[in-house]
């Protein structure tokens, strides 16, 4: 698949387990993508969209600060990153991302000490210490002892969480990585994942993951959390081959859409969205590669 472009606008132990380590995704390596802006497979990691209240503020973020590259679309920009693309709507959000399903999202780059550094004094609040209390963080950067890595965490415009993870073996200067999961019940929502999607179980240490060709979810047992839809993370998103087919599939396994199956002909573009269960919103999307 080639990168895509949605179209939803126009239409210490326990802190090792709970941050894990960089994991070991499908097509998540600095050498197993071939094109930087995508992965392959019929269902792969396609975009995160969320509501913002302020355009410029986030263009900065992840444009300025996180090196994702603006791409046009209609009269506003996107930013693109290796298996992710950012998508923006100008709607009040009702809260941040944490407090939701998703926690946050997660990106590899060669050196998370100085990148964090840099969005420090860029003027982002970096919030790694109060993220993991127990842990041994050392100016906002947690490098757990024995691994090869460190990771933190950045606080960007409208509360959007996004943890920054080192990966010395990576060339690309960023890319998209994972997106952490909170639940009360771990092993059935991976499973869902695992059932519907196609994603690959797997374990990172004693931390339970599943892996699809761009991303790594993970996941984190929690009291119940709030679904996503109209917070600053609105939905994630997956690019599927033969979307029409798929959603038949879902649907047999007793997936209900809130969207169903629909097309934009003049586009030649296909979409649907869902729910999963625990309150992700997720929209899947078909011939946004063109784009």
């Amino acid at each position: 698949m080639k990168p895509i472009f949605t179209l939803h606008g126009a239409l210490v132990l326990a802190v090792s387990l709970l941050v894990g380590g960089p994991g070991t995704a499908q097509a998540q390596s600095a050498t197993a993508v071939a094109s930087p802006w995508a992965s392959d497979g019929p269902v792969v990691h396609g975009h995160h969209h969320f509501n913002i209240t302020d355009r410029a503020a986030h263009e900065r973020f992840w444009g300025d600060a996180l090196g994702g590259v603006p791409t046009p679309w209609s009269d506003v920009q996107i930013f693109k990153f290796p298996n992710a693309l950012v998508f923006l709507t100008e709607r009040a959000p009702s809260a941040g991302t944490i407090g939701s399903t998703v926690n946050h999202v997660g990106f590899w780059v060669p050196d998370a000490r100085a990148t964090l550094a840099g969005l420090r004094a860029a003027g982002y609040p970096l919030i790694t210490e109060r993220e993991l209390p127990d842990a041994d963080v050392q100016d906002d950067v947690y490098c757990p002892q024995g691994g090869t890595y460190c990771l933190g965490y950045v606080l960007g415009p409208d509360d959007v969480k996004v943890e920054i993870m080192g990966n010395r073996t990576q060339s690309m200067a960023i890319q998209h990585h994972h997106i952490h999961f909170n639940t009360p019940d771990v092993d059935a929502l991976r499973a869902w994942y695992v059932e519907m999607f196609g994603a690959v179980p797997g374990m990172n240490g004693n931390f339970k993951v599943a892996d699809l060709p761009g991303v790594n979810l993970r996941f984190s047992e929690t009291p119940k959390t709030a679904g996503t839809q109209g917070r600053s993370l609105d939905h994630i998103g997956f690019e599927v081959d033969n979307l029409e087919a798929f959603c038949r599939r879902l649907e047999a396994k007793g997936v209900v859409f809130d969207r169903p199956y629909g097309r934009v002909d003049e586009l030649n573009l296909a979409y649907a969205f869902l729910t999963d269960p625990e309150g992700t919103y997720i929209e899947l999307t078909e011939g946004l590669d063109a784009y």
